[in-house]
């Protein structure tokens, strides 16, 4: 762990969607040992007493939530303040990935509208009442989970492409609106990750998941490389940062596939 000095979220509070497993809960971590505490959101109330136990009581605190509700959102927030007695960082991390059809013509749009109730109406009511607290603090940072599936098509099912494309709208949206208030508003767009999630959705391990294409040879996309975004993020290192989408995908999305002057292999 980082000595009190070092650590780059001292005495900060953070509130974290789907903070239990995941990216989540990597990140958790992570902000735990640069010395944030924590209140951490999600409606896996089992998966998220373990975490909390293991950053310790102390540091980290679980409240049910789920994201498509506003009522739990409000109350996430309130117990936050109550809690700790203000809120710096709202991390909109809760998501799902459906298995879904990938022809347009057959999705169905019940699937379709509880993948945009949780991965976008959830960050747009966490930006809401974050905001409710953090105006007449006059500072604040918002930091929303989008995906490279908000800069690049063909990636992902239509109703998640949607979801995460309008998370970035409504980041640069927010951004704008809130910066007269001292709040920050940014999202972090990550590669294919290792995480519960994705390995379950694209049938993939720790092994194979480093196949997964990328300009930049010699790793892949872990849950760590994005925590450690997050706390950049979240810190007064990019206090001067705010509207922008931090892509986590080692060149993929500058690189047009389908032509390339240079050769991918050596």
């Amino acid at each position: 762990m980082a000595s009190s000095s070092m650590r780059r979220l001292k005495d900060k509070v953070a509130l974290i969607t789907g903070g239990a497993s995941g990216l989540g809960a990597q990140t958790a971590k992570t902000f735990i040992k640069q010395g944030a505490k924590l209140m951490i959101a999600d409606i896996q109330d089992d998966l998220a007493h373990t975490l909390c136990d293991q950053l310790g009581s102390h540091s980290a605190s679980f409240i049910h939530c789920d994201v498509t509700n506003e009522s739990h959102i409000k109350h996430a927030v309130d117990a936050t303040i109550a809690h700790h007695g203000k809120l710096d960082i709202m991390l909109n991390n809760a998501g799902i990935l459906k298995k879904s059809s990938t022809n347009i013509t057959e999705i169905n749009k019940t699937d379709f509208q509880e993948t945009l109730d949780v991965n976008l109406l959830g960050p747009f009511l966490g930006t809401k009442h974050a905001a409710r607290v953090m105006i007449p603090a006059r500072t604040g940072c918002i930091i929303n989970t989008a995906s490279l599936t908000s800069v690049v098509g063909g990636l992902a099912s239509h109703e998640y492409t949607c979801s995460k494309f309008a998370v970035l709208g409504l980041t640069k949206n927010t951004a704008v609106e809130l910066g007269k208030y001292g709040i920050r508003v940014n999202c972090v767009s990550p590669h294919i990750t290792a995480t519960p999630l994705v390995k379950n959705f694209f049938g993939l391990n720790d092994e194979n998941v480093s196949t997964v294409y990328a300009p930049l040879k010699g790793g892949f996309c872990k849950p760590e490389d994005v925590a450690e975004a997050m706390v950049y993020l979240g810190s007064d290192e990019s206090k001067f940062v705010s509207g922008h989408n931090l892509v986590i995908d080692g060149g993929y999305s500058a690189n047009n596939a389908g032509f390339c002057i240079f050769e991918q292999t050596v």
